[in-house]
């Protein structure tokens, strides 16, 4: 079994902000004996993260969201996982 950490925001890759969510779940993964081979990063845009849900089921069993979460308009992580999910 392995995960996968999955950051959205485009803040993070225009280098607004620092990813250290990504950083402190790599280390608790670690502290579990729970490998991760990818962290991905991707802005807030439904097509893409789409796109990186669907990579990510292929090559984990555990996926790990962090961002996209707030009451912003552009924070879309909550709609389209639940999306992606009726599709299963």
């Amino acid at each position: 079994m392995s995960a996968e950490i999955i950051c959205v925001g485009t803040e993070m890759l225009l280098g607004d902000i620092l990813n250290s969510n990504a950083q402190y779940l790599a280390q608790q993964l670690a502290q579990l004996g729970i490998p991760h081979y990818y962290q991905t990063v991707v802005g807030d845009n439904i097509d893409r993260l789409k796109q990186v849900i669907e990579i990510a089921t292929q090559r984990a069993q555990i996926l790990i969201f962090t961002g996209g979460l707030g009451p912003t308009p552009d924070d879309l992580t909550c709609e389209t996982i639940a999306d992606f999910l009726v599709l299963l």
